[in-house]
């Protein structure tokens, strides 16, 4: 089946990628329309975290992508991280430094050689610690914060950026329930704004069914299916989720302001 239509504003065709010879993902395309969220789900091992550093440039890889009409493959470094931004598992900073200055790496891309962050700049990534929920805490270490808060940390890096692609592998795997769909609230904030889109990888199957347009399914390495949760029906769903959770049933539930929300429940293995 076809997953990438002309319309699509990012679009990843027959990806391939792994390490040491041996292939993780095989063959995967989808399309991603601007102002689009498109969530990941996948069984631990599916090839989900492989796929996103492909995306991104990180992992070499066959096949292409394409965002608003540039082949990311052909950019340099430097350019591509000016239109994509990636937020991996673990942000790998190991040194002591400041949540303001781990933010102002976000500006990098855009600095010459030993060129300082401006102080437009600072103000910015002052301005997207409070959007996280981190203001006040500029002058923190980065390493004293929590996991949770490494997170919103490396969410506040990626919104200054102003990239037109965002790739988030798991953000929300450290984050409680408000602010795991405080995140989600902040994305689509940002996606508003036009001219970009992103895709996040997901542990949590309700934040994903309730917060994405789409959700593309992998299994295995391949694209097993890609979802429409606010219009597919919930028994094509139950059945394509089933292939990833095992059996489940979906149930629609009205919040106190009337609003429908998607629930998943585990169901027992029929003997």
């Amino acid at each position: 089946m076809d997953w990438v239509m002309d319309r699509d504003f990012f679009s990843a065709s027959d990806i391939c990628a792994g390490y040491g010879g041996k292939e993780i993902v095989h063959q995967v395309s989808f399309g991603v329309e601007e102002g689009s969220l498109l969530g990941i789900l996948g069984a631990n091992g599916s090839g989900k975290t492989t796929l996103l550093k492909a995306l991104c440039g990180i992992l070499p890889h066959k096949g292409c992508c394409t965002l608003d009409k540039t082949a990311l493959d052909r950019l340099s470094p430097r350019r591509l991280a000016r239109l994509c931004s990636y937020i991996p598992q673990r942000s790998g900073i190991s040194i002591q430094i400041s949540a303001l200055d781990v933010v102002l790496m976000g500006f990098n891309p855009r600095l010459g050689l030993l060129e300082m962050p401006s102080a437009a700049m600072k103000e910015a990534a002052c301005r997207a610690l409070a959007l996280v929920g981190l203001g006040g805490w500029e002058e923190c270490s980065y390493l004293n914060l929590s996991e949770g808060q490494k997170q919103l940390c490396i969410l506040a890096r990626t919104l200054v950026t102003d990239a037109k692609l965002l790739l988030l592998d798991e953000a929300e795997s450290a984050l409680d329930f408000r602010y795991r769909y405080r995140m989600l609230d902040i994305l689509r904030d940002w996606l508003k704004k036009g001219g970009r889109c992103a895709v996040v990888t997901l542990h949590d199957p309700g934040l994903a069914l309730n917060g994405c347009d789409r959700l593309l399914l992998l299994s295995e390495g391949r694209v097993l299916d890609i979802l429409s949760p606010g219009t597919d029906p919930l028994n094509k769903m139950e059945q394509r989720l089933k292939a990833i959770y095992g059996p489940v049933s979906l149930q629609k539930c009205r919040g106190k302001d009337d609003s429908v929300h998607l629930v998943m429940l585990k169901e027992r293995e029929m003997e």
